[in-house]
């Protein structure tokens, strides 16, 4: 990975002591987060077969749609990760806030996903 400046290389740091601790299997995958300066992702990983089970952005259509700020977007891709996990027969996760701090767009997805009905 090119590291290119200080910011980036301190949360690369944050993100590879995070990835010691949390793993994520088939029973309770890892909620894994990018955020961008425009967008927010989240996957659901299978860390013990490298699988994607579930994903979930700001760019879905139906979310790209409406018309609010990158806060409220962030609920409801937080909302939209909950419902594909509950279809997926997944309740309960493990979250990876990706060396992010846990405040602002961060903690407003997280929120949303609780309140949808993951567990973390």
């Amino acid at each position: 990975m090119a590291i290119k400046n200080h910011k980036e290389y301190r949360r690369f740091r944050i993100r590879q002591r995070i990835r010691k601790i949390v793993q994520g299997t088939a029973e309770r995958p890892r909620m894994s987060i990018f955020r961008s300066n425009t967008s927010i992702y989240v996957q659901l990983i299978d860390d013990a077969q490298g699988k994607t089970l579930a994903a979930a952005s700001s760019l879905d259509p139906e979310i790209q749609a409406a018309k609010v700020d990158k806060k409220e977007k962030a609920k409801m891709v937080g909302k939209a990760i909950a419902q594909k996990a509950i279809e997926a027969g997944l309740s309960a996760v493990v979250f990876d806030r990706g060396g992010y701090l846990y405040h602002g767009r961060v903690k407003s997805l997280a929120d949303s996903a609780r309140e949808a009905g993951l567990k973390f």
